[in-house]
C-alpha cells in the first residue's frame, strides 16, 4: 500500500489518540486502534488486528509505563505473569482468528467490546480505595 499525505496524517492521529488513551486510562489497542483502522483506513478486521498487534507488541508505551512505575503503580510480578499468559494466548488466539471468516472475527470483536462497555457502565462497583495512592510500593514490586 502506498501512503498518501492524508493517510500518514490519519495514521499519526490514530497513534496519538491511542497513546493518549493508553496513558490516560490504560487502553488504546483493540479498543481504539482496531476500530480506527477499520473505519478510517478501510482495513479488514484481520488487517486491523494484525497491525494493532504489530504496533502494541513493540515497546511503544515505554514512557507511559515508566511514569506509572515511578509512581508505584506497577507490580513487576503481575506484569511478567500476565505477559507470559499473553504470549501463549496470543499465539493460540491468532491461530484461531486466522481460521475464521473476517465477518465472524468482526462480530466477536464487537460483542467483546459491548460486554466490556456494559460491565464498566452497570456492573463494576466503586472500590473504596484512595485513587491517589499506589496499590503497591516499589520495594514490593521488584521482589519475585
Amino acid at each position: 500500500m502506498s501512503l498518501t499525505i492524508t493517510m500518514v496524517i490519519i495514521l499519526l492521529l490514530i497513534g496519538l489518540a491511542s497513546g493518549m488513551l493508553s496513558g490516560l486510562i490504560g487502553v488504546g489497542g483493540g479498543i481504539f486502534i482496531v476500530p480506527a483502522l477499520v473505519f478510517f483506513m478501510a482495513f479488514t478486521q484481520k488487517q486491523a488486528q494484525g497491525n494493532s498487534l504489530g504496533i502494541l507488541l513493540l515497546p511503544v508505551g515505554i514512557l507511559a509505563v515508566w511514569n506509572y512505575y515511578k509512581a508505584g503503580y506497577i507490580d513487576i510480578r503481575l506484569v511478567l505473569l500476565v505477559s507470559l499468559g499473553f504470549v501463549i494466548g496470543g499465539y493460540f488466539g491468532s491461530k484461531l482468528s486466522l481460521t475464521l471468516p473476517d465477518a465472524i472475527v468482526k462480530k466477536i470483536f464487537a460483542i467483546v467490546m459491548i460486554l466490556v462497555a456494559l460491565k464498566l457502565l452497570f456492573i463494576d462497583k466503586d472500590k473504596k480505595q484512595d485513587s491517589t495512592k499506589p496499590v503497591t510500593n516499589k520495594t514490593q514490586q521488584t521482589k519475585i
